[in-house]
């Protein structure tokens, strides 16, 4: 028996799902449909029921959960402790980032991260919201990089910079040519936002509905990259964080007004799940972002 075995049952026991837990340690699902029946013939004990359609642990593997997590975090804790003493940062590290941060926020410090440590191995995909937290809780990513986080008891949550919203238009837009802009002067307009369960438009909407502002919708998309798109070929206007819209604006393809009422700041984060022990290159990576 393996430790491999006893972390790949118990991803499954958190996931529930035979698929998960395949993903999480990269192998196929048949791989570990074998390594949970060799710990049942090993233990001579049933772990899974199989007669009932959800998936339920019976009462041999909730005890084998049980102490199958606490040697597993064990053997994590006394991998890393020897990595610190040795100062060896090394491994992979599994990123999961919304596509703001991702593209924008993100590049010069894992190029610096890198150029410090080359012998880590960062993956870094593209999530929604949604899907990046249940990555992080499921244990198929490491860190996932958010704005707006969420809070939860499972998550542990490093606060990052925070990043100004501004209301970007078409360089020949009216409003383009004012140096700042009141909310209440773009309700007329026609405006470009995110899809309804991202969090930076659930901001914006309230900010909006605070101050008694409707503005018309006339497309919505998942991410800053295609709402920039819009704005370019002058589909509506929209209000969105200041740095991924730093390189139109350099080109002058898009116009970013600052909006007078009042400030107001995304919240970025990074988020990771509370009882997962950190290898040494995941704490330096951390800790590199927080000091940005």
């Amino acid at each position: 028996m393996q430790i491999e075995s006893l972390k790949v049952f118990c991803d499954l026991a958190e996931t529930t799902s035979f698929t998960k837990a395949a993903q999480i340690n990269g192998v196929t699902q048949s791989a570990v449909s074998q390594q949970i029946s060799s710990l049942e013939t090993k233990f001579d004990a049933a772990l899974i029921e199989r007669s009932k359609k959800k998936f339920t642990l019976t009462k041999e593997g909730e005890t084998f959960y049980k102490y199958s997590k606490q040697i597993v975090q064990s053997y994590d804790e006394l991998r890393h402790k020897i990595q610190e003493i040795q100062n060896v940062v090394t491994g992979t590290i599994k990123v999961v980032t919304i596509y703001s941060i991702g593209l924008h926020e993100l590049p010069p410090y894992l190029k610096k991260f890198l150029k410090k440590h080359p012998t880590v191995n960062v993956s870094v995909e593209y999530r929604r919201a949604t899907q990046l937290y249940e990555d992080i809780i499921s244990g198929i990513a490491d860190i996932g990089l958010v704005a707006y986080p969420q809070k939860d008891p499972r998550l542990h949550v490093t606060s990052l910079a925070e990043d100004m919203l501004v209301l970007i238009c078409h360089p020949d837009h009216p409003l383009a040519q004012k140096p700042r802009v009141k909310l209440s002067e773009i309700a007329s307009h026609k405006f470009v936002a995110f899809e309804p369960d991202i969090p930076t438009r659930r901001a914006i909407d309230k900010i909006l509905r605070d101050r008694g502002v409707e503005v018309i919708h006339a497309m919505e998309f998942d991410n800053i990259e295609t709402v920039k798109r819009a704005v370019e070929i002058d589909a509506g206007i929209s209000i969105v964080p200041c740095s991924p819209v730093a390189q139109e604006v350099a080109k002058k393809t898009i116009a970013m007004v600052e909006i007078e009422d009042e400030q107001f700041y995304r919240p970025l984060a990074a988020v990771h799940k509370k009882s997962k022990v950190l290898s040494p290159a995941m704490k330096e990576f951390l800790a590199l972002l927080k000091r940005s």
